[in-house]
């Protein structure tokens, strides 16, 4: 193999977060031949391969597609050699939704598949189930930055809380509300997302329950937000650098939030010194440009051996026996 990778990347088209920046990146420090799939491409991965792939050109297949596709091609998977799967929603595998185990089930029938988690427990945990799971973070498009803006709106989060994944969220963002003048809001990807952010003070983030840190932190960091983030664990903040009422402020309750917000009202130079040292945290780590070679260091390492699984060995890999 030679020192530059040569990697077929597949990623879904019309993907709700916009992550174009974190391909580019990808590609940036590789041999990089990206695909964007349609969904019907998805849904039949062996006859686009069949008509659209020479397997022996690469020396890694990186999956970025919708899980919901993916979980239902194993036996067609199971004929691809230097699979790894990037993947940015295998929390769901450890939390109560339609998804809960269905990781796990998976990866167990792809033993010898790469997986690179944006969580870092969650990547802990796979491993101990012996999957070959590397942890790279989420992070933030480099475009999103601090505009200066005057800061109008207080207490605001930007996102969707209408998925089931999200129902402790919206309920954390529900309780917020009732209490103080929080504002929860969406916009438009682009200029409209990147110039509202720049208008909140204080951004509101409240994964609760999922274990890792989404998007959506990193991009309020970004753009000069002092961020509240509900606490996702010691473990999982300390493999970021995220340090509580230094560079962002966490919470596990109402209660801790209502008293952190109070005291950063009357401390402005504090919240000003959070807001500055969680910009350069992120800005120093967590940006597409930076993550793009990570996630390429994560791929290069020896893969697992492939071999063809015969009937008996998948039914002991699929119920774990």
């Amino acid at each position: 193999m030679s020192s530059r990778l040569k990697v077929l990347f597949l990623v879904q088209k019309d993907q709700r977060v916009i992550l174009d920046s974190l391909y580019d990146a990808i590609a940036q420090n590789c041999d990089c031949d990206i695909r964007w799939l349609g969904r019907d491409e998805q849904a039949n991965l062996k006859r686009y391969f069949s008509r659209h792939v020479q397997i022996e050109k690469y020396d890694r297949i990186l999956f970025f597609l919708r899980f919901k596709q993916e979980i239902r091609q194993v036996a067609f998977l199971r004929t691809l050699p230097n699979i790894v799967i990037l993947e940015h929603d295998a929390y769901q595998n450890y939390i109560k939704c339609k998804y809960a185990g269905l990781f796990s089930k998976h990866y167990r029938q792809l033993p010898w598949v790469r997986v690179i988690s944006s969580g870092f427990k969650v990547a802990e945990r796979l491993r101990s189930e012996g999957v070959d799971a590397v942890f790279v973070a989420k992070g933030y498009d480099q475009k999103l930055r601090d505009l200066k803006l005057a800061r109008d709106i207080e207490l605001a989060f930007v996102g969707s809380t209408k998925s089931v994944a999200y129902s402790g969220r919206k309920a954390m963002l529900d309780a917020i509300g009732a209490v103080e003048p929080l504002q929860v809001m969406r916009t438009n990807s682009g200029d409209a997302y990147l110039h509202t952010l720049n208008r909140i003070r204080f951004f509101v983030s409240a994964d609760v329950g999922m274990g890792e840190y989404m998007i959506k932190n990193f991009e309020a960091m970004a753009c000069g937000c002092v961020l509240f983030a509900y606490d996702q664990g010691e473990e999982e903040s300390r493999a970021l650098g995220f340090i509580d009422m230094n560079n962002l402020v966490l919470y596990r309750n109402l209660d801790e939030f209502r008293k952190k917000l109070a005291l950063l009202r009357e401390n402005e130079q504090l919240a000003n010194e959070i807001a500055c040292r969680g910009q350069e945290l992120v800005q120093r780590r967590f940006s597409f440009d930076l993550l793009g070679r990570e996630v390429v260091h994560a791929m290069q390492a020896p893969l697992r051996p492939w071999c063809h699984i015969g009937w008996l060995q998948r039914q002991r890999l699929r119920w774990g026996i």
